[in-house]
């Protein structure tokens, strides 16, 4: 598993994959509850255990994006849900400077949202 996350980051043509590289740096560093894993042959991050976000890029476009799992709680300018029910997803340019502030505003937000659903379900 290990290898092959590490492969997806290597075999990325520049500039994105200095951007993932640095998008999972910034997504790792956010809390110290998300871990990093392997499912769905990408790359996946987990919060205490549960399905948090991910890392994609466009099919189109090849811009990568981040996929919020509990997007579809979250409101904010940033994220576009296009025609997913559950998740949405944070385009990244590339080329550009990554936008802290929004990553990690989103990030916490989701990580507020899935702490409340972990204790909602201890609860029952």
């Amino acid at each position: 598993m290990e290898n092959e996350l590490e492969n997806f980051y290597l075999r990325q043509p520049e500039p994105n994959q200095s951007c993932f590289l640095a998008l999972r740096d910034i997504i790792l560093s956010s809390n110290s509850n998300i871990t990093a894993d392997w499912k769905y042959k990408l790359p996946f991050f987990m919060y205490k255990g549960k399905m948090f976000c991910y890392l994609w890029k466009d099919k189109k476009t090849e811009i990568p994006y981040i996929g919020i799992v509990n997007g579809s709680y979250i409101d904010h300018p940033a994220l576009d849900a296009g025609n997913r029910k559950q998740m949405k997803i944070l385009s990244i340019n590339p080329t550009q400077d990554i936008d802290l502030d929004v990553v990690i505003t989103i990030l916490n937000r989701s990580a507020k949202i899935a702490e409340a659903r972990i204790q909602k379900k201890r609860k029952k």
